[in-house]
């Protein structure tokens, strides 16, 4: 069976072709005057004949030449999210050195409620590109892949449809939707939801008064003090240290509803997209899911990332940092690093959130 499926994909067609209404007639005319040379033996005939079957010859080696070299790459967003129309297509590439290719169509199957896509390029030139596009709202986060695409043309005489097989397209990924935060959902996360850790540093905030030392900036004395205890003292200001905050996602019950399992993922992504904005930094835990500590928007990528792949476990393994909090402590709670400084946690309880 390995065999024929092998000498199979040697011997199949590179392309499809099938004639089009104005090709039939042309058939069925060559096919009528084949009929009549070979009755009647009259040589004009048979160069009419002739002419027709190199009509057909040279219309093959022509089309082909069109589809040579055509390659055809998906064209998507570096960011998109779900519940929100997006600008998606492919990007046909032309790669001949020399002959350019005419009257080329391409072609994607019929999503689920309209008719087929196609589009339509009357010129490529050789190295040249061509972008087509279409806007489209994903519903739900994850893989997506455009549909396998076909290249048509009907070049030079328009009487037969070359195509190549379906091309398979690269996939991409669809973020969680992400939406503002309303200024309810700010006041129940307690301001910013961070915990603040005070230390010595560059800041505009005042730390400490201390002893002056050998190499401490002389504009930092502070003469009030200086003067009041007898020893010279400068001030020491507080670091700008940002706000540090922990999400973690609950294992949803066995039969989550997806809708709010995917509102609740939602908000997370919400969540973590009003921290970071925020200057906080943010890290995100779960079942299977862990994106360590961070902040800008290089951290928010990773999260939506972490998000868009979120599947959750049948039978998750429950870590002393997953278990449930009791109930007086449900929804805010502050947890430390191992050997670092605090971090305020956030527990999200996936298959939780109502939907509208």
């Amino acid at each position: 069976m390995g065999r024929l499926l092998r000498w199979w994909r040697i011997l199949r067609p590179p392309r499809t072709i099938r004639p089009t209404k104005e090709g039939w007639w042309f058939l069925f005319a060559t096919l009528g005057l084949g009929f009549a040379a070979i009755n009647t033996g009259n040589n004009l005939l048979y160069l009419l004949l002739s002419m027709l079957l190199g009509t057909i010859v040279v219309s093959g080696i022509l089309s082909e030449q069109c589809l040579r070299r055509l390659r055809l790459y998906r064209a998507a967003p570096r960011e998109i999210f779900a519940g929100t129309p997006a600008a998606v297509g492919c990007l046909l590439h032309n790669g001949n050195r020399a002959l350019a290719s005419y009257s080329l169509t391409v072609e994607l199957p019929a999503p689920a409620d309209g008719a087929p896509r196609r589009f339509f390029a009357p010129k490529l030139d050789a190295g040249q590109q061509r972008l087509f596009s279409w806007e489209e709202t994903f519903p739900r986060r994850g893989r997506h892949q455009v549909p396998a695409a076909r290249v048509m043309t009907r070049f030079p005489f328009g009487l037969f449809l070359k195509a190549t097989h379906p091309i398979s397209l690269d996939e991409f990924l669809v973020f969680p939707a992400v939406y503002p935060l309303t200024p309810e959902d700010v006041r129940d996360l307690g301001g910013a939801g961070g915990e603040r850790e005070p230390r010595p540093g560059r800041g505009i905030d005042l730390y400490n008064l201390r002893e002056y030392r050998s190499g401490d900036d002389p504009r930092l004395i502070h003469w009030k003090s200086t003067a009041k205890s007898g020893a010279v003292m400068v001030r020491e200001f507080e670091a700008e240290a940002a706000l540090r905050v922990r999400l973690v996602l609950e294992d949803p019950p066995p039969a989550v509803d997806d809708d709010r399992l995917e509102a609740d993922i939602s908000w997370a992504a919400s969540l973590a997209a009003h921290l970071l904005g925020q200057g906080s930094q943010v890290e995100l835990m779960g079942a299977g899911l862990f994106v360590p500590l961070g902040g800008g928007s290089a951290q928010l990528r990773r999260i939506l990332d972490a998000l868009a792949l979120y599947e959750p476990a049948p039978h998750p393994d429950l870590s002393p940092l997953t278990l449930p909090l009791p109930e007086g402590e449900r929804g805010r709670g502050e947890r430390h690093l191992s050997g670092g400084p605090s971090v305020r946690e956030i527990r999200i309880p996936l298959g939780a959130r109502r939907v509208a």
